[in-house]
């Protein structure tokens, strides 16, 4: 029983560390959008929750089937990060300082969010080497933790960033972008 309860702690801690981005991200999205319905809400977090889970299974397997192609791809990781997040952060810094109202067309799309789930999660891919002797039902297992985790702290994130956002309502978008390449670069400097 001690080691599935270590192994429950060590996977809830890992989730938590590895979603700090996404929380970061999520509250600059709540702040962006400060009448964000819970609906969206939840579809935000499980997007950033699911990649969460999906790229430590993706580094599991390259870690287990295809290490050595794996290693080369890995030192691009920050790389990529730093690029989506000065993309994204970027853009809403510059519609921060346009001013205006957030309308419907300029609220979160499908693609940003895949942009910036992609981009928070791409430093989890490296967690399937601390995984890697895990047999397919443990990795299972602590991905699910590390996703539910995710979930969770940033459907917090997104709460906070609304009811800031409510209260900076012109500047929130200039504050998103700014937190945004903030953590680019933290990614940056932390994956070099």
């Amino acid at each position: 029983m001690n080691g599935i309860v270590r192994f429950i702690f060590n996977s809830v801690l890992l989730g938590a560390g590895l979603a700090m981005d996404a929380f970061s991200v999520s509250c600059a999205n709540g702040l962006k959008e400060p009448g964000m319905r819970p609906g969206r809400m939840s579809l935000i977090a499980g997007t950033y929750a699911w990649f969460q889970f999906m790229m430590p299974m993706i580094g599991w397997f390259c870690v287990r089937k295809v290490a050595e192609y794996f290693e080369v791809f890995r030192r691009f990781i920050p790389w990529i990060a730093l690029i989506i997040l000065l993309f994204i952060g970027g853009k809403m810094l510059l519609e921060g300082i346009r001013g205006g109202e957030v309308s419907e067309s300029e609220m979160l799309s499908p693609g940003a969010l895949l942009l910036q789930a992609v981009a928070t999660s791409i430093d989890a891919l490296s967690v399937g080497f601390t995984i890697a002797e895990y047999n397919t039902a443990m990795a299972l297992a602590a991905c699910l933790l590390i996703a539910a985790v995710t979930y969770v702290i940033c459907m917090g994130g997104l709460v906070i960033g609304r009811k800031i956002g409510t209260k900076l309502t012109g500047r929130a978008s200039i504050l998103g972008g700014v937190i945004l390449i903030v953590i680019g670069i933290e990614i940056f400097i932390g994956g070099i």
